[in-house]
């Protein structure tokens, strides 16, 4: 089963995948999908606040978040890693449990990261929110390194979090029971 799915105008067809016996979700893979890429960094510029910096969660959403870096002429975004690296110093980190994931992910910043944070407009990108349980990760590390959150924003929201007021999407992504009919 498929749902096509319209951003800001360009559409793609989404395979759905259970959760559940009763739910499913539309799976939205920017990897590999140069023209989807350039196209929503393109139109999420449009609709962003000033930022200095870029932040996202490793990893679907990395090519979202250095087209839109590069797309505002700046040289530089920041990734929350997903494990600590050799070259990490001074290492914070803040856990997080996704819908997507089957187990509780921590995200983590190095010094490096930190220090280019501190006191800097902070611009957080995913691909989706779904619970926001990302969201609230990334906004814990910003909140560690001493940066301002200027937004935040998505190219999909799912279900609910399309109806929030903090969160800037071009387009909604329902979910669907168990026979693929959206349900929100």
């Amino acid at each position: 089963m498929h749902y096509t799915i319209d951003m800001a105008g360009m559409k793609r067809d989404l395979k759905l995948f259970p959760i559940n016996d009763e739910l499913q979700i539309a799976a939205f893979i920017l990897f590999g999908d140069v023209e989807i890429t350039k196209h929503t960094a393109a139109k999420l510029l449009e609709k962003a606040p000033e930022f200095d910096l870029i932040l996202t969660a490793e990893a679907k959403s990395i090519p979202l978040a250095y087209e839109m870096a590069a797309q505002a002429g700046q040289n530089d975004y920041i990734i929350a890693r997903k494990g600590i690296k050799i070259y990490m110093d001074d290492v914070i980190s803040s856990t997080v449990r996704s819908i997507t994931t089957d187990s509780v992910q921590t995200l983590y910043l190095g010094k490096d990261e930190a220090d280019r944070i501190k006191g800097k407009r902070i611009l957080i990108i995913d691909d989706v929110i779904s619970t926001g349980e990302s969201l609230k990760a990334i906004e814990s590390l910003v909140e560690k390194a001493g940066g301002t959150i200027v937004g935040k924003m998505a190219v999909l929201a799912e279900g609910d979090s399309f109806n929030r007021d903090d969160i800037i999407v071009l387009a909604k992504l329902p979910l669907f029971d168990g026979k693929g009919n959206p349900i929100k």
